[in-house]
């Protein structure tokens, strides 16, 4: 008799494990095949599909500080009363499409471990109306922030001591701190689009009315501007269609072994773009069902080694401070020439092989950073 209990007993048991593998079989393939396309995403707040560019009406004189668009006087009124945001947003493969980058001032891509790669996205003369998904903070991203005097937006970080420990620089350096593990919802929400980690959702506005509360406003507690000593770039127009290059697709690899994270730019000689792609898949904005363009495509070399700190993969770092080879695509052709940052707040430059400054086009500046040896192809 205790053998058939048993036997029953041990039936039920791997006939539950069954209907439980099945069961996790099919929620991972509806996440991971159906998921990943673009779909309407509905927010805590409604549908949040309205987001602004540069299409209202009025002249056009004021230019951004971060990329040099030309706006209108009332845009600027709003861009004035607030800082920049530098938000964390991943790029595994499982994280795509991402919400919110088409709208983006200013984007700089680099791995975060792994080989893969993560954006840091800054944001201060567009609102983005849904940015996903948010993740962890970097250090080497907290460098290039730096340079903005932004408020940064993110779920936690690399905390384990060393070089690393970018949650440890955040307040040895006294950033303007949005991590999500400190404000929760409504400034933060996990949506239903993606299973974690790969979920945690914010928008522009309800960042800024955060920092507006907790007084990372444009102003700091002794009353300077966050532009009071931002160096500008150098700014110009589109060179005419006829004096714009032919410039062959841009493959930029990160690392071999991970393929997925390779990216290729196709020049528009019409529009005057850099088009994106993962592979033969163009990038694009579910919200806005825009591809992602860029108008310069920057690709900076540095060191890159991994920490030492007991991290599984480990944490990356990057030597972003001094200077390095760029490669500087715009209007069809490429500047071979040099990145020159001097210190973890100031301004990375980017000058010719004369030691000039570029001027770059005005639009979505896109910065890639490789280790040095990676070969570009273009």
């Amino acid at each position: 008799m205790l053998n058939i209990i048993s036997s029953k007993k041990i039936q039920i048991l791997l006939g539950a494990i069954i209907l439980y593998a099945a069961s996790a079989g099919v929620s991972y393939l509806a996440f991971n095949k159906f998921l990943k396309n673009p779909i309407n995403i509905q927010t805590p707040f409604g549908n949040l599909t309205d987001v602004t560019s540069g299409a209202e009406e009025g002249t056009k004189d004021k230019p951004c500080p971060l990329n040099g668009v030309m706006y209108t006087k009332s845009r600027e009124d709003q861009w004035q009363k607030r800082r920049p945001l530098g938000v964390m947003v991943e790029n595994h493969v499982d994280a795509r499409p991402q919400l919110g980058l088409s709208r983006a001032d200013v984007i700089y891509e680099a791995v975060a471990e792994g080989g893969i790669t993560r954006y840091l996205v800054l944001y201060l003369c567009q609102d983005a109306g849904d940015i996903a998904p948010v993740r962890s903070a970097r250090t080497y991203f907290i460098d290039w922030l730096s340079e903005y005097s932004a408020a940064y937006a993110h779920v936690g970080g690399a905390n384990t001591p060393g070089p690393a420990d970018a949650l440890g620089q955040i307040r040895d350096y006294k950033i303007d701190d949005l991590d999500q593990f400190g404000l929760g919802f409504p400034t933060y929400w996990r949506g239903t689009d993606k299973l974690a980690p790969h979920n945690v959702h914010t928008t522009t506005q309800k960042l800024w009315a955060a920092a507006e509360e907790r007084s990372f406003g444009p102003k700091d507690d002794k009353g300077a501007r966050w532009d009071a000593n931002f160096t500008v770039w150098k700014f110009k127009d589109d060179a005419a269609l006829e004096k714009r290059g032919d410039q062959k697709p841009i493959v930029v690899p990160f690392w071999a072994d991970q393929s997925d994270y390779t990216v290729t730019w196709n020049y528009d000689k019409n529009t005057n773009l850099y088009n994106r792609f993962h592979g033969q898949t163009a990038h694009t904005d579910p919200l806005t069902k825009e591809q992602l363009a860029a108008k310069d495509v920057i690709i900076q070399f540095e060191t890159e080694r991994t920490a030492d700190d007991g991290y599984p993969d480990g944490h990356q770092l990057y030597g972003t401070t001094g200077t390095g080879n760029a490669l500087i695509f715009q209007d069809g052709t490429v500047v071979k020439g040099k990145w020159v940052k001097t210190s973890r707040t100031s301004r990375t430059k980017y000058v010719d092989a004369q030691g000039k400054e570029v001027q770059l086009n005005r639009g979505l500046i896109w910065i890639q950073t490789i280790q040095v040896g990676n070969s570009v192809t273009y």
